[in-house]
């Protein structure tokens, strides 16, 4: 069981550093392990968090603002967010976070996917100005401290529409995913959710695996990527509902 959580731990760590989503991959290995899906959750945003903070930083030469609202505008904006997601998980029933998980990951997968062919068919009709670009950020940010999966396929949402490129946006998302979930994991540290033999190999591996991708974003395509994002949310989005965790 240890080893399935060191590979969904590698796993999570390059598929958040590429496009996101990798929650998606520890949720279902940690209930295995039979956490309930509140534990499992706080668990994944613990262990997850080196991983994130080691993608940001190695992907740092592409981290950049949102036309008007620098970086440092958005690192506050995900700190507080974050914060006010991470007390609402701490007081959300862990059935009722069962029954949210689907609907959630449905959200963040369409609002990609439309934000990734809209881009396509024309980016100049609908461009996020630094009013909409923070609020957006702000909300993703509430909602990746609550749940955290998916907050990937938002941010690049958010991003593209701003102005940023695919590999650029995915730098930035980087980033920003360690910020809004530092705050999370801070109010965590203390919680007796939290298994932390589990947390400590599933971090490990989201360490390499961040480091893999890191390296990987560089040089992926960005039509590739964005095509890659796309799939990857259906699959998950599809599985959710056929075998809810």
């Amino acid at each position: 069981m240890i080893s399935l959580i060191l590979v969904a731990g590698i796993w999570a760590g390059l598929q958040n550093s590429l496009a996101g989503g990798g929650s998606f991959i520890t949720l279902p290995a940690l209930i295995l392990t039979g956490m309930s899906p509140l534990a499992a959750n706080i668990t994944s945003t613990v262990a997850l968090f080196p991983g994130q903070v080691t993608s940001g930083i190695a992907g740092r030469s592409l981290v950049s603002g949102a036309g008007k609202l620098s970086f440092w505008a958005l690192f506050g904006i995900s700190i507080l967010g974050g914060a006010l997601g991470g007390l609402l998980l701490l007081n959300t029933p862990s059935d009722v976070f069962a029954h949210l998980v689907p609907w959630l990951v449905l959200f963040a997968t369409l609002v990609f996917a439309w934000g990734s062919f809209f881009r396509k068919t024309g980016e100049s009709t609908l461009h996020l100005g630094p009013v909409s670009t923070a609020t957006a950020q702000f909300l993703i940010a509430i909602y990746g401290g609550d749940f955290g999966g998916g907050i990937g396929f938002l941010m690049m949402a958010a991003l593209t529409m701003a102005g940023l490129s695919t590999r650029v946006a995915a730098a930035t998302k980087n980033a920003l995913a360690g910020v809004m979930n530092a705050a999370a994991v801070a109010l965590f540290l203390t919680s007796p959710q939290v298994h932390w033999y589990e947390a400590c190999v599933l971090g490990a591996g989201a360490i390499v695996g961040g480091l893999l991708g890191s390296w990987a974003l560089h040089r992926v395509n960005e039509k590739v990527l964005r095509l890659a994002v796309v799939g990857l949310g259906v699959v998950l989005t599809i599985g959710l509902f056929v075998k809810p965790i």
